[in-house]
Order: structure tokens, then C-alpha cells, then sequence
């Protein structure tokens, strides 16, 4: 799904998330080397005279650093149905609240006119957790069983099709937002506003609260915009979180649409806590 441009309900294209991000740094890539560990072990001959290297000398395979950002999620479908026939592709952004439900954009889930959906979707709808790049050989990916819509807000629940027990989720919020409330951004969209292809690494940034309405926020980017720091098209449903280390957080609102990337703007984005009474009584039930 792609980011609207302007104040328009949706950025329809949305389904993203991507991490280049090190140590809370935004548009840092983390990068994840291969080390080979010089073999200061003796070496034997074997019978054949081949060299022969005990299994202690063997040089030990380098663990990967931890995660950063676990619990988000990339969205991503190739089946989306259009109205004059054939399908289309299409993604957004999420994040994990619970063991078996991650939280997106209501607009993220739609029927073949664009108007939302709840249920079973009518699309595949595929959902990678716990990656920081593609081609990071850990995370899940799942599928979206049954989508849950907010009825008061651009906000949207998804049931997954394996309960993923090894990540923490976000956890809800406990209070209102107030203005000047510094948050974290963490998506998988494009890296340009024409762009239609997700980004292959998890996108970072920060945030402020500007306003605060009774059903959505508005914030805006503590730092200069780039498409590495700010929301594009497919990073509908991308969370604003208040961080606890690199590994996990509070959420406290999720993104419904804004400027052109990157360009300046408030982003509108949906109130977690507005709804959280709701949202407990579908995950917990």
C-alpha cells in the first residue's frame, strides 16, 4: 500500500518496514561481518598426509549481534485484486503486540473498491518478523488469518497464522499522549515517494507529538527528513513507540499518512490508547 500524498485518509500503498538502524542512529546500517578465526591449533597428518585438524580447532561459526527492533513487521502481498481485473502488489508496516497479533493500518486491509475490511482478507497477505534486512538469516515469516478493524480510527489488528513465541511484543500504552512526547519510528517503505518496491532494511526515526486529537495524533520529525528517518509509500501502519533499549517498547500511535517524502509535514497517524480497551478485548478473549 502506498503513502498518500497530501492530507488524503491513506497511504495506499502501505505495508513496510526495514532496519538500517545501529544503536538508535537513524540511517545507520548494522552490518553483520563474517569473521574467521586464525587456527593457532596444531595440525596433525593424517595417513594420506592431508592435514587433519582436530574438531576443537575448528573455527567457531560468529554469533549475530542481537536484533535491533524485533518486533516489527514487514507486510507484503502479490495477489491484491483490482477493479478492472488482475491483481497488483502491495505492502505496509506493523509491529508485534502479542504473541499471535501484530497492529497495522485499517486502510492495510481492504475489499477491491478500497474500502476496508475485516476477517479473513481477500488477499494473501504475507508478515515477516524480526528481520533488520531481507537477507538477515533470522525472524518469522507468517501470514495475516483474520483482520480485526478499529471502528473510531485508521487502525487495524491481524491474526497470524503461527503464534511467534521468541520475540517480546510492543506493549500497550498505559496513559494518554501528551504534546512534545518524543517517539520512535521504525518502517519498512519505500525510499522514495514515487517508489513502488519496499526497502530490503528496516527504516528509523524521531518523532515529536505536535497535537493530540481525540482519536489520532499528529506528529512531526525531531530531525532533518530523509527516506531513511521518515515514512514513505508502503510504510502505512509503521509504529511510534517510546523505546526501552533497542530491543523493545511502548507503542503509542501507528501511521496513517502524510507529505510526500521526504518532505516536511506533519504525519497523522491513529492513537493506540484511544482504542486500547477494544484492542485488549480481541487479542486477550
Amino acid at each position: 500500500m502506498k503513502k498518500s500524498s497530501g492530507r488524503k485518509p491513506a497511504r495506499p500503498g502501505a505495508l513496510a518496514l526495514a532496519i538500517v538502524v545501529g544503536a538508535g542512529v537513524a540511517g545507520t546500517y548494522v552490518s553483520v561481518q563474517k569473521v574467521e578465526a586464525a587456527d593457532e591449533h596444531p595440525v596433525a597428518e593424517g595417513a594420506s598426509g592431508q592435514s587433519v585438524h582436530p574438531a576443537s580447532a575448528l573455527p567457531a561459526k560468529p554469533a549475530l549481534p542481537p536484533s535491533v527492533m524485533p518486533f516489527n513487521a514487514k507486510l507484503h502481498s502479490d495477489n491484491i485484486p483490482l477493479p478492472t481485473g488482475g491483481v497488483r502488489s502491495g505492502g505496509c508496516s506493523g509491529s508485534l503486540i502479542a504473541a499471535d497479533w501484530i497492529i497495522t493500518a485499517g486502510h492495510c486491509f481492504h475489499d477491491v473498491n478500497m474500502v476496508r475490511t475485516g476477517g479473513k482478507p481477500d488477499f494473501t497477505m504475507n508478515v515477516t518478523i524480526g528481520k533488520i534486512t531481507d537477507s538477515d538469516p533470522r525472524g518469522h515469516v507468517v501470514q495475516v488469518v483474520d483482520v480485526r478493524q478499529s471502528a473510531v480510527n485508521d487502525l487495524a489488528l491481524a491474526r497470524l497464522s503461527t503464534p511467534i513465541t521468541d520475540i517480546k511484543p510492543l506493549s500497550l500504552p498505559d496513559r494518554a499522549p501528551k504534546v512534545d512526547d518524543p517517539l520512535s519510528f521504525a518502517g519498512w517503505g519505500a525510499l522514495s515517494a514515487n517508489d513502488t518496491v519496499q526497502s530490503d532494511h528496516l527504516k528509523h526515526g524521531r518523532f515529536t507529538v505536535k497535537k493530540v486529537h481525540q482519536y489520532e495524533l499528529e506528529i512531526d520529525s525531531v530531525d532533518p527528513r530523509t527516506v531513511e528517518n521518515s515514512p514513505c509509500p508502503d510504510d502505512s501502519g509503521s509504529p511510534y513507540f517510546i523505546p526501552d533499549g533497542d530491543q523493545n517498547g511502548q507503542i503509542v500511535a501507528v501511521e496513517n499518512n502524510g507529505p510526500d517524502c521526504p518532505q516536511p509535514g506533519l504525519e497523522t497517524t491513529a492513537r493506540v490508547d484511544a482504542v486500547v480497551s477494544w484492542i485488549h478485548k480481541q487479542i486477550d478473549g
